[in-house]
C-alpha cells in the first residue's frame, strides 16, 4: 500500500533521520496549505500521481511561516530525500545559500531561477496562458470591462495580469482592465475575503468577467463573482469545477507536470539541472475546457484563441513578458 510520508512541522522532519536505505524525493509545499484549490494543489497533486503510478513514497512537508523555508529545506535534504522539489519564488534565495551546502542532493524549484549546478529551475510562461484567456474574457464580456485580482504585488503577478490585458486588447482594443493586487506580503495568498471584497468593488466598476491569479485568495473572488452573476477565471489548476456555469475557464498552470517530471526522471536518471521552460508549445501552460463551461466557450471562441496558440507557438505573436522590462503596454499598475 502506498504511504505518502508527510511532514506537518520542522520537528517532524528531522525526527525521520537521515540515512534512509534509498532515496525518496520530497516536496515542500509553500504558504496557503496543500490544499488552496491552486498552485500548491496542483503540485501535490503532481506528487501524489507520481506515487500511485509507481507504488513509491515521497516526503512532504508545509510551511506554516516564511521562518521555516530554511530549516525545512536543510531537514528535508539531511533526511535524505533526492530530489526536493521547492515552490515558489519566495524560496529563491534560500536555496541559493542552501543547494551549495547538499552538493549530491538534486532540488527542483518553480517559479524561479536559481543559479547552482544541483538545481534545476522551472519556470512557465504565464503571459502567454493569461492572454489566451484574456481573449476569452474579451469575447465574453458584455460591459467592455473586466478585471484581475493579484495576490502579492511582485512581478511574476504583473506577469498573468500584462498577458491577461494584452490578450484582451487583442479583442477589444477599446475594453477597460481593472487590475487589484491583495497586497504586498505572503498573506495576499490566502485572503479569500479580501478577494471577495475586491471583486465586488469591480464589479460595481462594471466588470462582468474577473480573473484570479492569487492562489486560496482567488476562492474569494470566484465565489463572490458567482453570487453576482458574472463570470470568472480560475488560475493554474482547473477551477472550473468550483462553480459550474459561473467559471468561465481557468488558466492551467502544470505546476502537477513539473513536479511529477521531478521525482520521475531522477528516479530514471534523466533529471537534468538548469532551466526548464514550461509554455504553451509544451502544454505547460493552457486554458481549461470542460464539461463545466463547455457551454459557455462558443465554438467561434474556441477556434479564435486556437488560432492565437497556434501562432505565438510558431513566433507569428509574441505576448509581452512583464519581468522581461518591468512593464507593461497594455496595462497600468
Amino acid at each position: 500500500m502506498n504511504l505518502t510520508k508527510s511532514f506537518l512541522g520542522a520537528a517532524t522532519v528531522v525526527a525521520f533521520g537521515a540515512g534512509a536505505a534509498t532515496a525518496e524525493p520530497g516536496l515542500i509545499i509553500d504558504l496557503g496549505g496543500k490544499f488552496d484549490k491552486s498552485f500548491n494543489e496542483s503540485a501535490f497533486n503532481g506528487a501524489k500521481r507520481w506515487s500511485e503510478a509507481t507504488g513509491n513514497d515521497y516526503r512532504e512537508s508545509e510551511l506554516q511561516s516564511e521562518a521555516q523555508r530554511e530549516q525545512s529545506m536543510r531537514r528535508m535534504a539531511e533526511s535524505g530525500a533526492d530530489p526536493v522539489v521547492v515552490l515558489g519564488f519566495a524560496n529563491a534565495s534560500t536555496l541559493e545559500a542552501v543547494a551549495p551546502d547538499y552538493p549530491d542532493t538534486k532540488f527542483t524549484i518553480v517559479d524561479m531561477v536559481v543559479g547552482q549546478p544541483n538545481v534545476q529551475s522551472v519556470v512557465f510562461a504565464e503571459h502567454e496562458g493569461s492572454y489566451l484567456v484574456g481573449m476569452l474574457a474579451a469575447m465574453a464580456s458584455k460591459s467592455n470591462t473586466v478585471g484581475f485580482i493579484g495576490g502579492m504585488d511582485v512581478p511574476l503577478i504583473r506577469k498573468f495580469a500584462c498577458g491577461y490585458a494584452e490578450g484582451v486588447k487583442a479583442v477589444n482594443g477599446d475594453a477597460t482592465v481593472i487590475a487589484n493586487m491583495t497586497g504586498t506580503t505572503p498573506t495576499a495568498w490566502n485572503d479569500p475575503v479580501k478577494g471577495a471584497e475586491l471583486t465586488r468593488a469591480q464589479i460595481s466598476q462594471g466588470a462582468d468577467v474577473v480573473y484570479a491569479a492569487a492562489g486560496g485568495t482567488g476562492v474569494g473572488v470566484l465565489q463572490a463573482a458567482a453570487d453576482e452573476g458574472v463570470y470568472s477565471i480560475g488560475v493554474d489548476s482547473n477551477q472550473n469545477y468550483m462553480h459550474p456555469g459561473s467559471v468561465l475557464t481557468s488558466m492551467v498552470k502544470r505546476v502537477d507536470n513539473a513536479v511529477e517530471t521531478s521525482f520521475q526522471t531522477a528516479a530514471d536518471g534523466t533529471f537534468q539541472t538548469g532551466i526548464q521552460v514550461m509554455d504553451l508549445s509544451n502544454d505547460g501552460v493552457g486554458y481549461a475546457i470542460d464539461e463545466h463551461n463547455r457551454a459557455l466557450i462558443t465554438a467561434e471562441m474556441e477556434a479564435a484563441v486556437e488560432e492565437a496558440k497556434a501562432k505565438i507557438i510558431a513566433g507569428e505573436i509574441t505576448v509581452h513578458d512583464y519581468t522581461s522590462t518591468d512593464s507593461c503596454p497594455s496595462l497600468s499598475f
